[in-house]
Order: C-alpha cells, then sequence, then structure tokens
C-alpha cells in the first residue's frame, strides 16, 4: 500500500514517459505538439504512457522539441583514405548547409571500437549518427553490433553507407553491381578478355557484390571465367595491389580491375617495375575516383560516385530521421565511370 501511495504521488516528468517508452524527450514533445514527425508505432507508445499516468506537460516539456542538439555524429573506418576524408568533407559541408556541425570518430579498423563510438555519441547527445564502413560493410551483419544499434536507436536514428539487416537504419549505398558494369562494359568494348580483378574481401558487401557482377558480366559476353584472374585475400591498400600483381604477372591479364585506387596505385608500380606498359601492355582501372586518380602517372580510369551529392544525401536522410519523418529506409547512390589515360585497346585480344 505505502510502494502504492508513493507512485501516486510521485510527479512523473517528459523524461519519465520518454525513458519508459523508449524514445528521447524531444520525440514525446512533438507528439505533444501534435507533430506529424513521429513515427506512428512511436506515437502510439507514449500516447499510452500519457494515458497510463495522467501526464500533463507544463511549458518547458512543450518546448522540448527545439532542443536539439544540432550535431551529427559520424563514425568512418579511416579518414586518412582518401574515399573516407572526400565523403566526410562532402557531409560536413551539407551539415553546415543545414545549420548543423559535425563530430567526426573514426574507429581505425578496430571494429569493437565502433561499440564505444556509438555510446560516446550518445553522451555527446548528437541528434543522429551516420556510418561509414566498419561493420556496417559486413556482408553478414554482426549479431551482437546489431542489437547494440537497435538500442540505441531507440533515442538516436542512424544513417549507415552499407546495412545492418534487423535494424531500421537507413542505408544510403553506392551501386556496387552499376559500378562494376560500367567497368567491364568499358574493358570488354576495349576488346579486352583477359580481366583481372585484385583487392578486397569477400566478406565486405560491395565487394562481394562487385565480384559476382564481375562474373555475371563474363558470362553475358560468353568471356570464360578463369579463377586465378581473382585475387582477393582481404586488403584495400597499396602494399596488397603491388604484392598481388606481382604474382598476377604470370597469368598475363590484358586488364586489371582493382578494388580502390590505393590498391590501383600499388599494381601500377608493379607493372611498370616489371617493364610494361599502361595502357599498351596492361588496362587499370579502379574505383572510388579519389584525388589519387589524378596524380598517378598515366592518369587513372576510375569509377565516380559524386561526393558532393552522395554527401548531401546522407545528410538529407540523416536529418529527415532527425527529425521523425518518413523516409525512404534503402537509398542508392548511382556511380559513373570517368575515362582517363590508363585503358586502351586489348592488343592481343
Amino acid at each position: 500500500m505505502d510502494t502504492q501511495k508513493q507512485n501516486e504521488s510521485k510527479v512523473i516528468t517528459i523524461y519519465d514517459i520518454a525513458k519508459e517508452a523508449g524514445v528521447s524527450a524531444a520525440t514525446v514533445s512533438r507528439v505533444l505538439t501534435n507533430s506529424a514527425n513521429v513515427r506512428p508505432e512511436k506515437k502510439e507508445r507514449i500516447h499510452r504512457l500519457i494515458e497510463k499516468y495522467n501526464f500533463k506537460p507544463n511549458a518547458l516539456a512543450r518546448g522540448l522539441s527545439d532542443t536539439r542538439s544540432k550535431v551529427i555524429g559520424i563514425i568512418v573506418a579511416d579518414v586518412r583514405n582518401p574515399f573516407y576524408a572526400d565523403l566526410f568533407v562532402a557531409c560536413e559541408v551539407a551539415a553546415r548547409k543545414a545549420g548543423y556541425t559535425v563530430l567526426l570518430f573514426n574507429s581505425l579498423g578496430e571494429t569493437q571500437q565502433e561499440e564505444k563510438l556509438l555510446e560516446k555519441l550518445q553522451e555527446q547527445r548528437v541528434d543522429v549518427i551516420i556510418q561509414v564502413g566498419g561493420r556496417v560493410d559486413d556482408l553478414q551483419s554482426n549479431k551482437e553490433y546489431v542489437e547494440k544499434v537497435k538500442h540505441l536507436m531507440n533515442t538516436i536514428p542512424m544513417v549507415v553507407t552499407g546495412k545492418l539487416d534487423g535494424t531500421d537504419c537507413c542505408q544510403v549505398r553506392i551501386d556496387a553491381t552499376k559500378s562494376t558494369e560500367l567497368l567491364m562494359e568499358h574493358l570488354i568494348g576495349l576488346n579486352h578478355t583477359r580481366i583481372a580483378l585484385i583487392g578486397g574481401s569477400m566478406s565486405v558487401q560491395s565487394t562481394y557484390e562487385k565480384c559476382q557482377c564481375y562474373k555475371q558480366m563474363l558470362a553475358k559476353y560468353n568471356i570464360p571465367f578463369r579463377p586465378e584472374l581473382i585475387a582477393q585475400d582481404g586488403f584495400y591498400n597499396f602494399e596488397n595491389g603491388y604484392d598481388r600483381m606481382n604474382k598476377m604477372i604470370a597469368h598475363k591479364p590484358s586488364a586489371v580491375i582493382a578494388i580502390n585506387d590505393f590498391t590501383a596505385a600499388g599494381i601500377m608500380r608493379s607493372i611498370t617495375e616489371h617493364g610494361l606498359r599502361i595502357p599498351q601492355d596492361i588496362s587499370l582501372v579502379s574505383y572510388d575516383n579519389t584525388f589519387i586518380s589524378n596524380v598517378l602517372a598515366p592518369k587513372l580510369t576510375s569509377i565516380d560516385y559524386n561526393y558532393e551529392a552522395f554527401g548531401k544525401k546522407l545528410v538529407k536522410a540523416a536529418l529527415g530521421m532527425a527529425a521523425g519523418k518518413e523516409i525512404s529506409r534503402m537509398q542508392m547512390v548511382t556511380p559513373s565511370l570517368i575515362i582517363r589515360e590508363s585503358s586502351g585497346p586489348a592488343v592481343n585480344p
């Protein structure tokens, strides 16, 4: 009886409602002000609790919907990689134009660190989180990380550039299949049939999709699949490109697709050290179209994502989720092919 009286006498606050509903105080406030920017299931859950406790909000509680931090948290795998650097800058510029600032964290390839970074961003009370790379790139989503993100999303929405199966994250993803189609059609159009694919890991969603498309394109054009022309052992860097190409030379590819521009730089070094010319002896193409593409000699043919538009799309999705708007949970980034000096006709097709 005493406990019951104590509960009855307790003053229920907007924070109590938010905690029990598993949402932010700002979300409760938006429901109280009849905002349309709250998902129906959350709105229903909050209304049930308001009725349960006969909650009467004060003016301060009603105004909490305006108490946003105006900060977007961004986690990237490694900002030293020009792909992540270019995309981060594009996000920062788009956020600034929208009146937001950004808080950047690097996981540096340490998957366990990603969970800690989520906690740090939660402590900083960011309005929304964007994750680029890391566990969101996994072909098979990590169950523990999925549960961590699901719990986090009770209060903070999240946008990813890959996927997290089982969560309600918004996915803004590069069309990896279309990227590979563009490269393969370009090389096959130049009469290449011995096309090598170097770099990356099959445990990464985008690399897996690229490899599958590579095989499908060979079949489409009746070109034999040669397993010796694929070298994917988990890396995306200069050293791996150099080492893999040293071994690939023996298989005499007429063209090579590098998994990214970093890898392409290593491949280019190997080709030239073997006394071969690009593109006269071997054509070389790549993904990402970072600044590396323009500083290599010859300049590199590469897949471009229009980083400015990519960053705008990520930030627009993030701010839409932060405002509780209904947005598409799957958005694709359309790639384009930038043809430069590193690709040319096959000598002996």
